[in-house]
């Protein structure tokens, strides 16, 4: 004999996009001031993702983050290409980030700085971002 469901499995479900407002981090005073929402939300996950060495902390899940650690010492025709792919991967996993595009990278002293548009269901942000490799 089946239990009842009260018609719940048969019936449709659709799903809900959740708030973005979170707590607002004033990162230049190193302090929380508030809350934020929309752009200026996702721009604070875009910082955070790409702070975040992925498989650091326990206490962020394994798909949040980025790999940077070990192009460390690479070559710079590798590290480029797969910057731009390790950057698109990490941001992306956020599903109010629909893409990441237009990179443009400048190599200088062992340093990669990259730059370029994330594309969000709020709108367009520009970011840059500075990594290490020590060649």
């Amino acid at each position: 004999m089946l239990p009842k469901t009260d018609g719940l499995l048969g019936e449709e479900f659709s799903q809900e996009r959740r708030p973005s407002g979170t707590l607002y981090w004033d990162i230049e005073r190193e302090r929380i001031t508030g809350n934020t929402d929309g752009l200026e939300a996702v721009k604070q996950t875009v910082y955070t993702i790409l702070s975040v060495e992925r498989y650091e902390y326990l206490i962020h899940s394994n798909d949040f983050g980025i790999e940077l650690r070990e192009l460390f010492g690479k070559p710079i025709p590798y590290v480029l290409p797969e910057l731009k792919r390790r950057i698109t991967e990490a941001l992306t996993q956020d599903d109010r980030i629909k893409d990441v595009t237009d990179f443009s990278f400048e190599t200088k002293r062992g340093k990669v700085f990259t730059s370029f548009v994330v594309h969000t269901v709020f709108g367009d942000v520009k970011v840059e971002k500075e990594v290490e490799i020590g060649v």
